[in-house]
């Protein structure tokens, strides 16, 4: 961001520019979630940047109608400092914290704020936060916290119904504010309690590099970003203290950051990715997937996986599965068909030998989902000579597990494939210790590794990262606890292998059916009790939401 403020600035985009439009971008996201007429908005002012950009977007508050004052933390000389200047001969409220004594301004603005803007620091976090500052910010979060008692108190009612629950349901229902995601995935407005706290760039202590959080951060309800967000918005800790996170643009433009591989997955990549459907298209045009899943202990693992790539537009579904699961899945799941599996329990070389002369037939294979111990089956498919299916292929789940336990695993898979390992599956497949893994940075491994692997890798958690082996990396912006559950992994991997088979690259169809899945858990609507084969319903409505738009 240094280095593209500095060639928007060479390039007749000045510093004055980009801080008022940066304001005035705060100050519309603000006003575009919640009345500001009438309302007492304080700004916590920084010395630096991110300070007048806290200025500007007072400024547009007040001209909107609100109540607004400043509170700063080190004065700011109104000749040398344009925005600082504009906000006194509008008659605006100010003050600085040196004559703040015992922050008894501070704790009496704090009582009766609706909306608190944190133009302290933004980016500029790389130390323990101490002195003054740290003094000042606890200040401000136990005068938070006191307003919000006190607003919590004024609404609590002293009648408690003990029988007309449904009255109470109706009413949280008639509450919930309707809004669509836009287009940075952001999930629909929520009602917060006031008083509500802004971020400018960035929470004050949270490290946009390592997510590190200073235990004297103020966490945000809304965080306005400029050009784009940065790493640190996306890694926890630092990322809970984020809230809505939302992306203004200020006229840096993509060229400017050229060198940066790592983007966020929006709703308009997802649009521009998806399959045409056409309208004379047959099954065939939709693509013929096989599925080689499941063993006696994981009967469901196929189910769901099919499940997902049927919702995810699937033309026609294969399963290679055990005798012993087929009137199971058929009952639950008639629309899928099977290979001539002849194994009881669990898929052998038999299988793999089977798979190995039926695959040209179909146009993506997705293998691995509850087969338990499948060593034999995995390394008959994938010999070590290289004469693997030529076939656009994903691996996950148990498919990795039998991986990790072969020497030079990954010169056995054609490429690339699309590999989607948890965590614990990424340690294997890497051959470290899980607690060695959690230390390492997500966005550089999974990029390691696919350079490594020669492989697409989609390394599952909060805040997927799918990486390719070119250097280039999508990182799905969703951190969705609802999706933790039991079978969400195969059916984002039916969901990514069916766009496999409708032509898409691995990458692309990795960062697209991540987004569906994230899309999906977010259209639940749901705090927690999803269940997989929910998710999979989901998906087939993120179709719906992205051609809506």
């Amino acid at each position: 961001m240094v280095a593209a403020e500095k060639t928007a600035d060479s390039q007749g985009n000045s510093y004055a520019q980009m801080m008022e439009t940066a304001g005035r971008s705060l100050a519309q996201a603000i006003i575009a979630r919640w009345p500001v007429e009438n309302t007492s908005v304080l700004v916590l002012v920084g010395p630096g940047n991110n300070g007048g950009d806290g200025l500007v977007a007072g400024r547009y508050l007040a001209e909107a109608g609100a109540d607004v004052a400043f509170y700063l933390f080190k004065p700011r000389d109104p000749a040398k400092d344009e925005n600082y200047a504009k906000i006194q001969q509008m008659g605006l409220f100010a003050v600085e914290a040196t004559f703040d004594q015992r922050f008894r301004v501070l704790r009496t603005r704090l009582r009766v704020t609706d909306i608190l803007i944190d133009a302290l620091l933004g980016t500029g976090v790389a130390r323990p936060i101490t002195g003054d500052l740290a003094k000042l910010m606890q200040q401000t979060a136990v005068g938070l916290e006191e307003r919000r008692a006190e607003l919590a108190d004024a609404a609590r009612s002293p009648l408690t119904n003990l029988t007309n629950f449904a009255d109470k349901v109706t009413r949280w229902q008639g509450d919930k504010v309707a809004g669509e995601p836009s287009g940075t995935l952001s999930p629909p407005h929520l009602v917060t309690p006031s008083p509500i706290t802004v971020a400018v760039d960035c929470p004050s202590g949270l490290n946009c590099d390592t997510g590190a959080l200073d235990p004297v951060a103020l966490p945000a309800d809304l965080t306005v970003t400029f050009a784009g967000p940065k790493r640190g918005h996306f890694v926890f800790p630092g990322a809970t203290a984020v809230g809505e996170l939302v992306v203004a643009d200020i006229g840096i433009t993509a060229e400017m950051v050229s060198d940066v591989l790592v983007e966020v997955a929006t709703l308009d990549l997802a649009r521009n990715l998806l399959p045409a459907r056409p309208k004379d298209g047959h099954k065939g045009t939709f693509g013929k997937l096989l599925i080689a899943a499941g063993c006696e202990k994981y009967r469901g693992a196929p189910l769901l996986a099919a499940r997902g790539a049927f919702r995810a537009g699937a033309g026609l579904v294969t399963l290679a599965v055990p005798t012993a699961l087929r009137l199971g899945i058929s009952i639950a799941l008639p629309e899928a068909t099977y290979a001539e599996i002849e194994e009881e329990g669990w898929l052998t070389a038999v299988s793999a030998h089977h798979i190995h002369q039926t695959a040209s037939r179909y146009d993506a294979l997705l293998i691995g989902p509850g087969l338990g111990d499948a060593d034999d089956f995995i390394a008959t498919l994938f010999p070590a000579d290289g004469t693997a299916p030529d076939v656009p292929t994903l691996i996950d789940a148990d498919g990795l597990n039998a991986l990790a336990r072969l020497d030079s695993w990954w010169e056995r898979l054609p490429a690339p494939c699309v590999l989607t390992p948890h965590p614990a599956e990424m340690a294997r497949l890497m051959g470290i210790s899980l607690a060695d893994l959690l230390e390492k940075d997500r966005i550089e491994t999974a990029l390691a590794q696919a350079k490594k692997w020669n492989q697409v890798v989609l390394f599952k958690g909060a805040h997927t990262v799918v990486a390719a082996p070119d250097g280039r990396a999508t990182l799905l912006p969703f951190a969705n606890p609802v999706l933790a559950v039991g079978g969400s992994g195969d059916v984002l991997s039916g969901v990514i292998a069916t766009l496999l088979g409708q032509g898409l690259s691995p990458y692309d169809a990795a960062r697209l059916g991540g987004t569906l899945h994230g899309l999906a858990g977010a259209l639940s609507q749901k705090n927690r009790g999803l269940l997989a084969a929910e998710i999979a319903d989901f998906v087939a409505e993120t179709f719906t939401l992205l051609a809506s738009q």
